[in-house]
């Protein structure tokens, strides 16, 4: 079981975004956090599990050519 608690820093890391965006997340689009004091904490199971009904929500796009095919 893994009980470590990652910081901001690494789950932007881990997730391949900057800071902002990780509080931008957790304000508005429900990254589960705990926040200790004025730090905010995260379980790593919190956070594959948001990831995973996050992209299941995400709308998907297809990249179309120059011609419009």
């Amino acid at each position: 079981m893994e009980d470590r608690l990652l910081s901001v820093e690494d789950v932007r890391l881990y997730l391949g975004v900057n800071r902002d965006t990780v509080y931008k997340w957790v304000n508005e689009k429900g990254l589960p956090a705990l926040k200790i004091g004025r730090l905010w904490k995260f379980r790593k199971a919190d956070v594959d599990e948001w990831v995973k009904q996050f992209a299941h929500k995400k709308p998907t796009y297809t990249k179309q050519s120059r011609n419009g095919h």
